[in-house]
């Protein structure tokens, strides 16, 4: 999972880009860039860390250009502390290319065995980034017949990128002295979303980001989200155009995204991050009333942010007292997207504190959106019990994380996962908590799809069944030799 945004203007973006990320850095910490492009010149600025801490003054200046994309990184592929792995990546030749992408490609292996024997092009890191900005180089320039580039030519281009690369794939990228490329995965398991807005003069300016609320806060006209499969190609003047180039494209957007990753105030393919997360709480509630008695629960509390809107409807539906009892240190990071296990244990302390006053002797019912390696779980559970908690009775407005998410969330480990091989008793033991419910799969489904002509989700961490089809066991053997978390 990464934040991305590209940018045609009539006026220069380099603020307009900073102000995205800023929008998206919930969406990765660990690094960020910003390139842009003035006529066919590329400038590019990408530091470690966050938004706030990576652009100076003097870096901004630099920036130059009306058109240009930006990047916030959470590790997935590649080494967290490497700057050289940041994005964006670029490469000189045709034209001269620079990307951006979020997701995860899970055939890195055969494309960096075909990038070297059949392509001959140098991958410098470890990022399957610089590996997808490649193959569409290659394949770009097969289309090439003369010195100058059209549409036919890129939309051929990202048809056979669909054709090579596996996996979830959101991509941003700049060809010099042309214009801006988007396309999606053919499953559409990462977000994009296109806007546009109308100067003064009469010219069309366009957006492409991972979430609405940046162009809402831009003041673009939300279009449509990109469909799966489909590329958008728009000029340097402003003219977008976009074709569908995969055979078989189909929605399958990652239920993760409305779960926990996504900011609240988001619509993702036409579905409201915040409304969906309502009715996790109301299937929640209904799921907690059979297997509880809900006179064992004095109150309900969240544990804040994300998990808020379910927690309040189970609350409201349950008839039980909603109360805040641990406070959130709002300038430490999202654990879960902290590379590093040790990072982030030492980082829950630091993240939350438990007010005395609404533990002490009463039955707490705490309700989070997940719970993935259950180090976050296991340390609230204790501090509930150091704050004064009878019972504790932890929920989860999601399923048991029981397999590995392949496709852009760092879960590559299935030993690090608490649920895995456990049942449910097992999982609250493990976890010091006196009892332990989850959402059902089912209805996790419902309460993201519920109102919508969205008929798959991609669940895989939940069921263990990768809708792209090409994921083996053999596959992620190999992921959990090779890839840290």
């Amino acid at each position: 999972m990464c934040g991305i945004v590209g940018i045609v203007s009539t006026e220069p973006v380099n603020q307009q880009i900073y102000d995205s990320l800023l929008l998206l850095q919930h969406r990765g910490q660990d690094s960020t860039g910003i390139a842009t492009a003035d006529g066919p010149v590329f400038h590019m600025h990408k530091a470690r860390g966050q938004v706030r801490e990576a652009f100076r003054t003097r870096d901004m200046r630099s920036l130059l250009g009306t058109m240009g994309l930006g990047h916030v990184r959470y590790t997935t592929k590649g080494a967290a502390e490497r700057e050289e792995e940041a994005q964006p990546f670029y490469v000189n030749a045709p034209y001269g290319i620079i990307l951006v992408h979020n997701g995860n490609l899970t055939n890195t292996r055969e494309l960096s065995e075909d990038l070297f024997r059949i392509d001959r092009r140098h991958v410098n890191s470890t990022s399957d980034t610089e590996m997808l900005l490649n193959v569409l180089a290659t394949e770009l320039q097969g289309q090439i017949t003369g010195l100058e580039l059209d549409p036919d030519q890129v939309f051929q281009a990202v048809s056979h990128v669909h054709q090579r690369v596996e996996g979830s794939y959101a991509v941003i990228a700049l060809i010099a002295g042309y214009g801006l490329l988007a396309f999606r995965d053919p499953f559409g398991i990462r977000p994009l979303i296109l806007g546009r807005r109308r100067t003064q003069a009469g010219k069309d300016e366009w957006i492409v980001a991972s979430e609405s609320l940046v162009l809402e806060n831009g003041d673009y006209e939300i279009v449509r989200d990109v469909e799966p499969g489909e590329a958008i190609f728009i000029t340097l003047d402003g003219e977008m155009i976009s074709r569908q180039c995969a055979e078989n494209p189909r929605l399958v957007p990652c239920s993760f995204e409305y779960v926990y990753l996504a900011r609240p105030d988001s619509i993702m393919n036409g579905i409201s991050v915040y409304e969906a997360r309502l009715r996790m709480g109301n299937r929640l509630a209904t799921t907690i009333e059979t297997h509880m008695d809900k006179g064992d629960i004095d109150v309900v509390m969240p544990i804040p942010d994300s998990s808020r809107p379910a927690a309040m409807q189970v609350a409201q539906k349950l008839g039980i007292e909603y109360r805040e009892g641990f406070y959130k240190n709002r300038y430490v990071g999202r654990t879960f997207i902290m590379p590093g296990q040790a990072q982030r244990k030492r980082s829950v302390r630091q993240k939350l504190n438990a007010m005395g006053t609404e533990f002490k002797g009463k039955n707490i019912l705490i309700v989070d959106d997940s719970i993935v390696r259950g180090t976050t779980s296991k340390e609230i559970v204790e501090m509930a019990r150091a704050a004064g908690a009878n019972k504790v009775t932890f929920t989860s407005a999601a399923p048991p994380v029981r397999y590995p998410h392949v496709y852009g969330i760092n879960m590559p480990s299935r030993r690090e996962l608490v649920a895995h091989g456990r049942k449910i008793p097992e999982i609250a033991r493990e976890l010091g908590a006196d009892h332990m419910i989850y959402q059902e799969v089912a209805d996790l489904q419902a309460a993201i799809t519920e109102g919508t002509g969205i008929r798959e989700l991609d669940l895989s961490c939940f069921t263990g069944e990768y809708v792209t089809g090409t994921v083996t066991p053999e596959y992620l053997d190999w992921v959990e030799r090779t890839q840290l978390s």
